[in-house]
């Protein structure tokens, strides 16, 4: 996914709703992969949210992972898993936004995050956010299925 996207995404869906993002961080908090919230690059002017996963959660090959997460007044978002292991990195990403090559919502899978198919999530963002939390469940005991397999 490029910087360009997610300026066209953060362009085409207008300002972000401030008040959702702190109530998708403090839900988040709750769940136990999620090791902590903030604001980037602050609660006063933010330019997204990141939740910020356990990294002893998941095998000792990935280093960390984070939910960058964009909500927006007009109900569009984006939530964007990004995974580190060494220099590499696994990504993929859940938008609701008009896309003129995809359906509203949409899902740009792993592992680089390039493409888009229909996605099964919502328009409200606790449902949303709790689907995308049970994926990175998911991706956790993937990830310890593929180190046991060597």
């Amino acid at each position: 996914m490029s910087d360009d996207d997610d300026a066209e995404t953060a362009a085409d869906s207008g300002r972000l709703d401030r008040t959702t993002m702190e109530t998708i961080g403090r839900r988040a908090a709750t769940a136990p992969l999620v090791e902590s919230w903030q604001f980037e690059p602050d609660r006063i002017a933010p330019r997204s949210l990141v939740l910020t996963l356990d990294a002893t959660a998941y095998p000792s090959a990935v280093d960390a992972a984070r939910i960058d997460v964009h909500w927006f007044v007009t109900g569009d978002y984006y939530f964007h898993y990004v995974e580190e292991r060494g220099s590499s990195r696994f990504q993929c990403r859940w938008d609701r936004h008009p896309k003129a090559d995809a359906p509203r919502n949409h899902f740009h899978p792993a592992p680089d995050a390039g493409g888009a198919e229909p996605s099964p999530l919502g328009d409200h963002h606790l449902d949303v956010l709790f689907s995308v939390l049970d994926w990175v469940a998911e991706r956790v005991e993937q990830r310890y299925d593929e180190s046991e397999r060597g």
